[in-house]
């Protein structure tokens, strides 16, 4: 039985944990073929069933496999469908500071969500739901594996099973949809889309870098709402998709910055999400005036305590944020996390076990104080 609830929680997470060093071990020695899949998957299993144990000794309502199973918030997601295949990008991301590794999907055939892994991944975590947790399953929103795919087009170009983008897109809409409808049949009542996309439309560097003119802004960002609604529409009343928009989040670097005004209208007025996890953690994110077109009564999750760095936020800092946000949408609209994971890719961010605990112990307080639960 889970919990009576449902995401968002007013003390909440995004998902991803830091790896043990284990973990980290065995995903080496399988690489280097020293363990099989089954040796692998053994380590997996028991590292994320303690990491649940601790998820629920934190006091969280939400609980997940802490993506131990990825090396990637997104890539290992969008590998899991047919027709997809794991290739050496021909461009490394630039952070702030750092490069990713040289990791990317490309399109090697017709897309289909038949028998994604993830699946199997969730139903793993289902079997520890109790009646004061809720099973969360992340994966990159369809926005973000249609900007990976399509971008990867000149580098790999799939006009042999494409006549054009949008006959990839309609199949990138019916994976999805397939794999959603297969979680759902596994028990799966919490879907989280993570994007990097929108905020990447925010920031002024980033478009010319891309060379993205106002134009093409204001067409990715219909583009953008196009593919995620019509992967929401008409799905079953009791599954909450939620969203958490992200400006980067490697190895406690980042991608883009910029307030979230320029895309606030579509973004925040017709995506067809619960509630939006948004980052909050420091002045690149800009101010909450932008939360004012959050329609109807979708819910916000304020990402104010940094998964970034390791030292603890002043909680009267945090508080005081919190009355600002409800300026422009009610308090009990809100809710408090990180402000993403700890670990989007498996390097982690730069902080420890033992201090990303901290952060959640001080996201529960927080919330206890504001909200009372």
């Amino acid at each position: 039985m889970a919990y009576s609830k449902n995401a968002p929680f007013r003390a909440d997470v995004v998902g991803s944990y830091l790896r043990p060093d284990e973990l980290k071990q065995a995903r080496a020695d399988y690489a280097a073929g020293i363990i099989d899949a089954a040796g692998l998957k053994a380590v997996e299993d028991r590292l994320i069933t303690d990491l649940v144990a601790k998820q629920k000794a934190a006091g969280l309502h939400v609980i997940t496999d802490g993506e131990f199973r990825r090396g990637w918030w997104h890539f290992d997601f969008t590998w899991g469908f047919n027709g997809v295949d794991h290739v050496a990008a021909a461009h490394r991301v630039a952070f702030h500071d750092e490069v990713t590794p040289a990791d990317t999907a490309t399109v090697t055939g017709k897309l289909d969500g038949h028998d994604h892994p993830f699946v199997e991944h969730f139903k793993f975590v289902k079997q520890f739901e109790d009646d004061n947790t809720v099973a969360r399953q992340t994966m990159p929103s369809p926005a973000q594996t249609r900007f990976v795919l399509t971008g990867n087009k000149n580098a790999y170009p799939y006009d042999e099973f494409y006549k054009d983008d949008d006959e990839l897109t309609a199949d990138i809409v019916a994976a999805y949809r397939q794999v959603i409808a297969d979680l759902y049949a596994a028990g799966c009542r919490n879907v989280q889309f993570d994007d990097c996309t929108w905020t990447r439309l925010c920031d002024k560097s980033v478009r010319e870098r891309l060379g993205w003119s106002d134009e093409d802004a204001a067409r990715l960002q219909q583009e953008n709402l196009d593919v995620i609604n019509t992967v929401i529409a008409d799905q079953p009343d009791d599954l909450v998709i939620n969203t958490h928009i992200c400006r980067g989040n490697f190895h406690s670097t980042w991608l883009s910055s910029g307030g979230y005004a320029p895309v606030a209208a579509k973004l925040f007025g017709e995506e067809n999400v619960d509630a939006y996890y948004l980052e909050f953690d420091d002045d690149r994110s800009g101010d909450f005036a932008p939360l004012a077109e959050v329609s109807g009564d979708k819910q916000v999750v304020l990402g104010l305590v940094t998964s970034k760095r390791p030292e603890l936020e002043d909680p009267e800092v945090i508080k005081a944020r919190i009355s600002e946000a409800a300026q422009h949408v009610p308090l009990d609209r809100l809710c408090l996390s990180t402000q993403c994971g700890f670990a989007s890719t498996e390097e982690g961010n730069k902080l420890t076990e033992e201090q990303q605990w901290a952060k959640i112990a001080l996201v529960r307080s927080i919330a206890e104080e504001v909200w009372g639960e």
